[in-house]
């Protein structure tokens, strides 16, 4: 249990803000935070990606979305991409934790998430790092001839130094994807964000271009990030999150990846938060630049692709979500 003094501390939040689907996300992200979290003190950063060798296109934002942003009380930091870029793009995640105040607590939340309520009432210990259980049984991925989960898990915490033993949930079985260490990469927080991305990029690096034998038939795109944020969490002496911070991917935030797949789960509480804070004409205006806002939003395809789904009675996995949607033709990402 985190202490009073733990609760209340002030730390930083930061999202990607990028060229297209996410620079909009970005605004929703920030409108909800702002409306929903109003006791939030701490500063808002917007990591943004320069252009580069790494890039193909000017990943920047466009400077109307920019202005919104900082209007909102963002602030809005570029970085140099020198390790990931155009190929890996969740690599912003990693490199952008270098604008954030060295020895500062933080949270990272994936750009598509809604804020739904306030985070000053959870309580959060930043000296012991968690990241969002949100996750399915994406990686690793059974093979023929694979060696199984705990030789692919033991053989990265080998890498590494770090104890895989202790690591593990003894309450599920052997061979079972939820005896292991794996997070959703969706949210995470940390005491220091220079340590914890520093380490991060690390690991990354490492098992991107050296492999562990036990990986070679493994898929490293698009998990290299939630491959290697067990690693580093474990290493930084943290785990699963505690109970308490069970609103997030709750009653506070929602990590909802696309709007199809919003609207087809979210609650009806999440829904309106989304309607309000998206009517106001100044996010409006640049909101329906954005066809899968413009449509799903504001000219009611979300509404459509609710009324597919018994949010009581929802398929246990994202892919036969994503194909029902896709069968209706209402898919758009």
């Amino acid at each position: 249990m985190a202490t009073s003094s733990q609760q209340t501390q002030s730390f930083n939040i930061m999202v990607v803000g990028q060229a297209g689907r996410l620079e909009y996300e970005a605004m929703l992200f920030t409108a909800s935070l702002r409306a929903n979290s109003p006791r939030f003190k701490g500063q808002l950063y917007i990591a943004e990606p320069q252009p580069g060798p790494l890039w193909q296109n000017d990943p920047r934002m466009s400077a109307p979305v920019k202005t919104y942003l900082e209007t909102q009380g963002a602030r809005i930091v570029p970085f140099q991409t020198r390790h990931f870029g155009q190929s890996y793009p969740q690599g912003n995640k990693i490199e952008g934790l270098q604008i954030l105040p060295e020895g500062e607590p933080f949270m990272f939340f994936d750009t598509d998430t809604l804020m739904t309520g306030e985070l000053s009432d959870l309580s959060i210990d930043f000296a012991r790092p968690a990241a969002s259980m949100k996750r399915e049984a994406t990686w690793p991925v059974e093979e023929l001839y694979w060696p199984g989960y705990t030789a692919i898990w033991k053989s990265l915490y080998d890498r590494f130094g770090l104890d895989f033993e202790s690591t593990l949930d003894l309450t599920q079985p052997d061979e079972y994807w939820e005896r292991y260490l794996y997070f959703n990469a969706g949210w995470f927080y940390g005491a220091d964000p220079a340590e914890f991305g520093a380490r991060f990029t690390e690991y990354a690096l490492s098992v991107r271009d050296d492999p562990p034998s036990e990986l070679v038939i493994q898929p490293l795109d698009p998990w290299l990030d939630q491959i290697v944020l067990p690693l580093v969490i474990h290493g930084l002496g943290g785990g699963r999150p505690a109970p308490a911070l069970d609103g997030l991917d709750g009653d506070i935030s929602y990590h909802y990846r696309l709007l199809p797949l919003f609207y087809a789960t979210a609650t009806d509480a999440q829904v309106r938060a989304l309607e309000e804070v998206t009517a106001p004409n100044k996010i409006k205006k640049l909101l329906k630049l954005h066809e899968p806002f413009k449509r799903m939003v504001y000219q009611g395809r979300g509404d459509k692709v609710r009324a597919l789904f018994d949010r009581e009675n929802l398929p246990r996995h994202e892919k036969a979500i994503r194909n029902q949607i896709k069968s209706a033709g209402f898919w758009m990402r």
